[in-house]
């Protein structure tokens, strides 16, 4: 049975991704702290604990008065800060890499009202593509039911509607943040119902905030401990107003990290009005491997009636690229929520997925049309090649980017093809038509017989432009059997392509390629020959980098 190159390659670095996944959490960057919505690598957490709770650093504190009366309703001391104070519980089907799909799951984390009408601030990754949100307020014993008004995955924040009315709620400090300042955490850690607030100081006034969860840039550094559960807790000054919002921490450097006020209120602003910001309605976290090469983001949960909903995203997807941009390059969001805040939530985008569940590679649109699976040629010369040459073990290779000499023209080539030649393209009577790049493992060999793999790569701006006539110059009859020919067109090119099948002694596979960009400025002409089931993959990595750089 033959098993293409695209699929073994998918299935090989989707079980690198998973043990990549598993060992994330001990990585330098900060963790999430309940990453609830992306299920960690853990049973999901119960509604009673399964251990006892880790202590804080410091005892809880006593409540200090404010100096000035506190506005009607709202918390006036540390005391009253508990009456604000929430715990979440998100329940739905989530994806996890390690477990597969996980029915009816439920993951806690914190939050804190803002209003006395139920208006609630959280984190994204605690709630976004639940089901059900449960909330206990103030750790009361029956939880409240609360809907989500607004998200932003990029700055990890979500803002949630309590049911009932007339509560106490928190006011926002709108000093400087000062190194040393006293702060205390308040929240629902471990998944406990009992309340904890633990007491430390500022340790950075400003740090990078950049993470594989979202992409914040005003962030602090402070050593009043947290835990998992903690998450879109507040982090308060003495007289009980918000300073901070919990999102991550590092126990075992004893740094935690929280999303100053400054960086949450305009954004909690465009979410108070119902609208998502920097979002496209995922539950995410970046992904690489830097082995494989594959990154982008790993999608837990998709929230319904989003531009990731309508476009056919679903829970296990990998969002690899937005706008032709390979995302998670450096293991962050940071490319992805670029992209969201140059455009519009209602901009239509083009996206790519890797799909775990059936291995596919699909493209659509965020806003547009619909994903679909991908264009392979790997895929559709797969049957051929295979059983020509009986070899269906694909290689998972490893690519380079080469250009010619003058810098003009560039794709990307297998490793191995480490013979490159960037000279100009030369017609049999030595007539400069343009320039040129070829690769292979040996050039003579590649250029002289059908045996050895390799790719030609011209261009010029002196032959017209008409496709078809191009192709019909290239005539390989005397060694091959002529298969078809067919349209082709990709983001940058229209145009058309050759196939032909059994070349040579080998059996190899020729596919001739020539195209236009959309003003017609110059043809190209790329020509792969495939030797084995090995090459295939190398043939669409080819095809989907070839570029000419045009100054």
């Amino acid at each position: 049975m033959n098993i293409s190159t695209l699929r073994i390659r998918v299935l090989i670095l989707l079980m690198a991704l998973t043990a990549l996944l598993v060992a994330c959490g001990g990585n330098d960057e900060p963790e999430a702290v309940e990453p609830t919505a992306v299920p960690p690598t853990a049973e999901p957490v119960a509604e009673e604990p399964t251990a006892e709770p880790a202590k804080p650093t410091a005892e809880p504190v006593a409540a200090e008065p404010t100096a000035e009366p506190a506005a009607s309703g709202s918390a006036a001391t540390l005391e009253e800060v508990k009456s604000a104070v929430i715990q979440i519980e998100a329940q739905g089907t989530f994806v996890d890499p390690e477990f597969g799909t996980q029915y009816n799951a439920a993951g806690r984390g914190s939050g804190f009202i803002i209003d006395p009408s139920g208006i609630a601030v959280t984190n994204n990754h605690v709630v976004t593509g639940a089901a059900l949100i449960k909330v206990w307020v103030g750790g009361e014993d029956e939880p409240r039911n609360a809907k989500i008004l607004g998200v932003s995955e990029c700055s990890d924040l979500a803002i949630i509607d309590i049911d009932g009315g007339d509560f106490t709620y928190l006011e926002w400090y709108k000093d400087e943040i000062s190194v040393g300042q006293d702060v205390y955490a308040a929240g629902f850690p471990l998944g406990d119902p009992e309340y904890t607030l633990t007491r430390g100081i500022v340790s950075k006034a400003a740090t990078g905030g950049e993470s594989d969860w979202s992409s914040v840039d005003n962030v602090i550094m402070h050593d009043a401990t947290i835990n998992p559960g903690n998450s879109g807790g507040a982090l308060v000054t003495p007289d009980g107003k918000v300073l901070a919002i919990n999102y991550a921490g590092n126990s075992d450097t004893n740094q935690y990290f929280s999303i100053t006020y400054k960086e949450a209120l305009p954004v909690i602003e465009k979410l108070l009005a119902g609208e998502d910001y920097t979002s496209i309605g995922v539950n995410g976290r970046a992904v690489l491997n830097q082995e494989n090469g594959l990154s982008g983001i790993w999608v837990s949960s998709v929230k319904s009636g989003s531009p990731a909903a309508q476009a056919g995203v679903v829970g296990g997807d990998i969002v690899t690229s937005i706008e032709g941009l390979i995302l998670a390059t450096d293991g962050t969001m940071a490319d992805y929520c670029d992209i969201l805040r140059s455009h519009n939530y209602d901009d239509v985008l083009k996206i790519e997925v890797l799909r775990y569940a059936t291995e596919e590679v699909l493209e659509g649109q965020l806003n547009g049309d619909k994903l679909e699976q991908k264009f392979s040629f790997a895929e559709e010369l797969e049957e051929d090649v295979a059983d020509t040459n009986g070899n269906t073990t694909a290689t998972n290779n490893e690519y380079v980017s080469v250009t010619d000499d003058s810098g003009a023209l560039q794709m990307s080539v297998p490793s191995s093809w480490g013979q490159i030649d960037g000279s100009a393209w030369v017609s049999d009577s030595g007539d400069v038509l343009g320039v040129s790049l070829r690769a292979a493992p040996n050039l003579d060999d590649f250029l002289s017989s059908w045996s050895t793999p390799g790719v030609i790569f011209n261009a010029s701006s002196d032959l017209g432009t008409n496709t078809a006539d191009i192709l019909d110059l290239i005539e390989y009859s005397d060694s091959c059997t002529y298969d078809s020919r067919n349209e082709y067109s990709d983001e940058l090119y229209t145009g058309q392509y050759d196939v032909w099948k059994e070349c040579g002694d080998t059996g190899t596979t020729g596919l001739v390629l020539v195209v236009t960009p959309a003003d017609d400025s110059f043809i190209a002409l790329v020509m792969v020959q495939i030797v084995s089931d090995a090459d295939l993959d190398a043939l669409d990595t080819i095809l989907s980098s070839f570029q000419v750089i045009v100054e």
